[in-house]
């Protein structure tokens, strides 16, 4: 709020959930497509760039996105994983839709305390669906879902909020995991 005024993206919960998957796709593009000359995590260059913590701060956004994630679920996944960082609002989005505890995955093993790299809960044969914010060639989703696999647990599925169509598909699905995206950057108004 400002000055006791809504801002534009806020709504309440029940008016988020009735945004339509086009317009959550006009939202998060609106919200997080940037252009302009950028480098990827993978290395690449693009004129385009989605900013993640553009669309995954905005309670509206999240609130649909979960949604979109909890009607993805492979039958039987009994856990859900995000990646740090900008996988964590959205598997904590996707967690409350579905019901579905979760776990966090941090890039490395922390130096502290109990030293894991991942977070929470996960027992020996949890069916563990990862989300994913935006997937190029798929190599920090496939870096979480070894992370998952090194601590017991089987990845069934990679979600992506968006897909650049950049190779993570391919890539995810070489590895023998199941690849969904809720976008691709086709919908959000790109051509790649």
């Amino acid at each position: 709020m400002i000055d006791g005024m809504a801002t534009p993206t806020t709504l309440d919960r029940t008016s988020a959930l009735a945004i339509s998957r086009e317009e959550l796709a006009q939202r998060i593009a609106g919200a997080s497509l940037l252009r302009g000359n950028f480098t990827l995590r993978s290395g690449r260059t693009s004129t385009f760039y989605l900013d993640k913590y553009l669309f995954s701060t905005d309670p509206a956004i999240l609130a649909r996105l979960g949604e979109e994630f909890a009607a993805r679920l492979p039958k039987g996944t009994t856990r859900l994983a995000g990646a740090e960082l900008g996988g964590i609002p959205l598997v904590t989005c996707a967690s409350m839709a579905s019901g579905l505890p979760s776990i966090f995955i941090r890039n490395a093993k922390k130096e502290y305390g109990t030293a894991k790299q991942l977070e929470g809960r996960l027992e020996k044969g949890d069916r563990v669906t990862i989300v994913e914010d935006v997937a190029t060639t798929g190599g920090q989703a496939l870096e979480a879902a070894k992370v998952v696999q090194d601590n017991g647990g089987e990845v069934v599925a990679i979600i992506a909020t968006i897909d650049r169509l950049e190779g993570a598909r391919e890539n995810i699905e070489a590895a023998g995991i199941r690849f969904d995206a809720i976008f691709t950057v086709r919908d959000l108004g790109v051509a790649p």
